[in-house]
């Protein structure tokens, strides 16, 4: 019999760690090969694990709730025959820079030596990589870790008793400097923060948790508004030609390619076409720097069964005919709503897209999915009566009509840039051939 370590595989160019939230496999279970095995979450998307051998669950490393790191050994499986290294081990990773064996051998040396010098004491408890990671960078020393309560199994120190921790002995640090500080005169009264006025209940409130994801949310939305100027533009559309060419191909459509043709799609190709005639709408900003993406990857936004948002992407959105687009669109949404999407199908995004017209909204005013510099919000299709110019004079007419609201960054976005680029959209929208065959 042989033992294979089952590894927390990466899940993204930005996540580096994800909690366990449950086993879908017990110790003594039978495992099929790509069989799930663990769930886990992440600050991005909620995902399984699968199994890359068959065999028999020998060992769980890690318990629900336990944050684990990329590269962590999950499990341990049985297997018969030799031994079966992870694909995400340290040995593949050696193969692959095909570096001398010496090398390898006194990098991995002075590795362990490192780790083991950092922790080295009496205190037999065991601390996940994550716990480690920060005490080294609060510098908690092995004293004081050994002096925390863990919440967790068997006393085990948590994540969050490690940051109860340091919150309290930066309190403590800061009521030391307090008594230290001489006396002044005291500075007149002001108006706390919404943050930190008092809120009162009474006893027929409802208390509600927040979500873990909504949590995140909300951290999100903060750090954008406080990283971005942003700024916004607005624009009415008229998509006539659009809804009458919608309506008379959408049956055919669906019968040729078992897929519901909407309006969505059509809007994300004109948005794709902008960015390509823009594409310094198509960028980041890192420090000082501007990184302008080569590749057009369109965020889309989704909601979740929870009530809260998604963003799947759609890559290389620009080289997609409308019937690719449409069935990566409606692909990415189902899944979505289903909680199926991969971690990879929600990073990678260079500019979002927001339908507000779903909720009824005739427009809004999004924020900026970061490090992206730009979001469209699609507003909500009405018919209206509009003045049509022709060549016979101006008359009164039925049209279908939408707003685009564009938020953008005005830290490297000016006006002119931001309102060329949603009027370019609006263009593209006009314009359509009624007499167009997909």
């Amino acid at each position: 019999m042989a033992k294979f370590e089952l590894r927390l595989p990466k899940m993204g160019e930005s996540v580096a760690e994800a909690t366990i939230t449950s086993w879908l496999k017990e110790v003594g279970d039978t495992i099929e090969l790509d069989e799930a095995v663990v769930e886990i979450a992440t600050d991005k998307v909620d995902s399984e694990v699968p199994s890359e051998v068959e065999g028999v669950l020998l060992e769980k490393r890690f318990d629900v709730d336990d944050v684990v790191q990329v590269g962590d050994v999950l499990a341990i499986i049985e297997t018969e025959g030799e031994d079966i290294p992870s694909t995400s081990s340290i040995a593949t990773e050696i193969m692959e820079t095909n570096q001398p064996v010496e090398h390898v051998e006194q990098t991995i040396s002075i590795a362990r030596e490192t780790v083991s010098s950092a922790f080295t004491s009496n205190d037999s408890r065991f601390y996940s990589p994550l716990v480690k990671n920060i005490a080294k960078e609060e510098g908690v020393s092995q004293e004081e870790l050994g002096a925390i309560n863990g919440t967790g199994k068997d006393g085990r120190v948590t994540k969050n008793d490690i940051l109860d921790y340091v919150e309290s002995r930066a309190g403590k640090s800061r009521e030391i400097q307090q008594e230290q500080k001489p006396i002044v005169p005291v500075p007149p009264i002001q108006m706390p923060k919404a943050s930190d006025a008092p809120i009162v209940t009474s006893g027929e409130d409802e208390i509600i948790e927040m979500t873990r994801m909504g949590k995140l949310i909300a951290h999100h939305m903060v750090e954008s508004v406080q990283t971005s100027a942003h700024v916004q533009s607005f624009i009415e559309a008229d998509v006539t030609k659009i809804w009458n060419w919608r309506k008379k191909v959408k049956d055919t459509f669906m019968k040729r390619e078992g897929e519901n043709l909407t309006f969505t799609p059509i809007f994300m190709e004109a948005i794709a076409k902008a960015l390509r005639d823009f594409p310094m709408m198509n960028i980041s900003v890192k420090g000082d720097t501007i990184i302008k993406k080569k590749n057009i990857n369109l965020g889309m936004a989704a909601s979740l069964p929870d009530g809260n948002l998604i963003v799947p992407v759609i890559k290389n959105a620009d080289q997609l005919n409308l019937v690719g687009m449409t069935k990566q669109v409606n692909d990415l949404a189902n899944r979505a709503r289903l909680n199926q999407l991969k971690p990879d199908e929600i990073q990678g995004g260079t500019y979002t897209v927001t339908n507000v017209g779903t909720f009824g909204s005739i427009m809004g005013t999004p924020i900026i999915n970061q490090p992206q510099v730009g979001i469209l919000a699609l507003g909500a299709i009405r018919k209206v009566p509009a003045v049509i110019e022709t060549s016979e004079g101006d008359f009164i007419g039925i049209r279908y009509k939408m707003f685009l609201s564009h938020s953008y960054d005005h830290r490297v976005v000016n006006g002119a840039l931001g309102g060329q680029f949603v009027r370019a959209v609006k263009d593209y929208l006009e314009a359509w051939d009624i007499n167009r065959e997909i």
